[in-house]
């Protein structure tokens, strides 16, 4: 993720910000620019950028962000939508009626946007259900049913057809974390969801393209083999005992899809995480590492590189880095996973896969 300021006073401004905390200038995203800017009313509900005088541009806000305060990315003002380029996407919205379910959707819609940036930023083609009902995406944020009235069992968080499903209460942090430690995950959060769903979704979109499945199998093994008899055994027997050296987690054990999946999200992970190291001009250098093994200072882009080498190169150092800071607050890994050589390969591969995807979409 970028770093921004405030157009006004200079002061850093967080992504989610809609106000400017030191001045009160109104902020907006501008999600065609990657660029969180100041905005100027203009009247009848239109913004104008505070930028280059020689800019035109107006602007309105995302209805989530004008009526609902749950959004602060801004529309187009040719764009026939009244939602946002990532808002658009929303098929099922939690029931407002409800005490805390805004505030649960708010904590979606957060990281529902940093997944939509990141796929932006990788120019991955992103076409919503209404434009495009058979291969297009969705999202619903579901809750669990009346336990009094409803039959069927909770809703599950998953993805079927283009259709992103999440648990609202996986944005409560106390159930989340229950759930985590029930689990016995070392991870789990929003964006961990958001960017494994994702993953499944264009598992599909990438199966369309020549030649793939093949390369696919080589590495994650046959999609074809009965999922819900996978699925019984992960959750009944448990990984193999040698899964750290084959998968970047237990679940990405269970199936090809899930271990697909998995590293595509841990792929989401790594780049988003460099980017905000590259943009904080962060470096790594621990004294005595006379080889420079250790060191880290990522000095490019790493949505735009044609390296992953490069790229975990200078992941592995920051992360033992990082884990270290955490250790030393008395926290869990930041990030608590290994990076063995086949899933380095199945990091590749998914590396390869969407610069592929990238470059067939128009």
């Amino acid at each position: 993720m970028k770093i921004f300021r405030c157009p006004s006073c200079d002061q850093v401004v967080y992504f989610e910000n809609t106000h400017c905390m030191n001045c009160g200038t109104v902020l907006g995203f501008l999600p065609e620019r990657f660029l969180l800017s100041g905005l100027e009313a203009v009247g009848d509900d239109l913004w104008r950028p505070l930028m280059s005088p020689a800019d035109r541009q107006l602007y309105r806000m995302c209805r989530n962000y004008s009526g609902e305060q749950v959004c602060n990315w801004m529309v187009p003002e040719h764009r026939q939508s009244v939602f946002c380029g990532a808002c658009r996407f929303n098929q099922t919205i939690p029931d407002l009626t409800v005490p805390g379910n805004k505030a649960l959707w708010q904590r979606l819609e957060r990281a529902k946007h940093r997944l939509i940036y990141s796929l932006l930023r990788l120019g991955l083609p992103l076409i919503d259900k209404q434009d495009d009902p058979e291969t297009g995406l969705a999202f619903a944020f579901l809750a669990d049913p009346d336990p009094l009235f409803a039959e069927s069992a909770r809703a599950m968080t998953g993805h079927q057809h283009g259709l992103i499903t999440i648990n609202i209460a996986e944005a409560d942090d106390v159930q989340r974390e229950h759930t985590r430690q029930t689990l016995t995950e070392p991870y789990r959060t929003l964006l961990g969801h958001f960017r494994h769903e994702c993953g499944h979704y264009y598992w599909y979109r990438l199966a369309r393209l020549a030649g793939w499945l093949e390369e696919f199998r080589q590495l994650f093994g046959d999609e074809r083999q009965d999922y819900a008899g996978a699925m019984r055994v992960n959750y009944q027997q448990g990984p193999p005992a040698d899964w750290q050296s084959r998968f970047v987690s237990s679940y990405a054990a269970a199936h090809p899809w899930e271990d697909w999946a998995e590293t595509w999200a841990h792929y989401l992970h790594i780049i988003d995480v460099l980017e905000t190291a590259w943009v904080f001009r962060l470096r790594v250098s621990p004294g005595g590492d006379r080889d420079e093994q250790m060191t880290s200072e990522p000095d490019f882009d790493p949505y735009r590189s044609d390296s992953l080498e490069r790229v975990i190169d200078h992941w592995l150092p920051l992360t033992y880095a990082v884990n270290s800071l955490n250790r030393s607050m008395g926290h869990p890994d930041l990030y608590p996973f290994v990076l063995s050589p086949p899933v380095l390969s199945k990091l590749g591969f998914v590396h390869l896969a969407m610069h592929r995807l990238a470059a067939a979409t128009p």
